[in-house]
């Protein structure tokens, strides 16, 4: 009598790809971080430090302007 062949699905691990954006990992000192976790206390929502941080790089790019 032959063996029934099983196949095993290994399941990946850890949260599923969302297939959009690119991921940035970057180093922040603490000052930077606390006046990003101060602007983000002021919002209505309280978004996470991810969101404000997201939310601060747009309104910087929407006012344009060189350095």
């Amino acid at each position: 009598m032959k063996k029934a062949k099983v196949s095993v699905i290994k399941k990946k691990i850890g949260r599923p790809a969302t297939g959009i954006g690119t991921l940035l990992g970057i180093r922040w000192h603490e000052p930077a971080l606390k006046a990003i976790d101060d602007w983000r206390r002021e919002q209505p929502d309280l978004p996470a430090r991810g969101e404000a941080i997201r939310r601060l790089v747009e309104q910087a790019l929407a006012k344009g302007g060189k350095r």
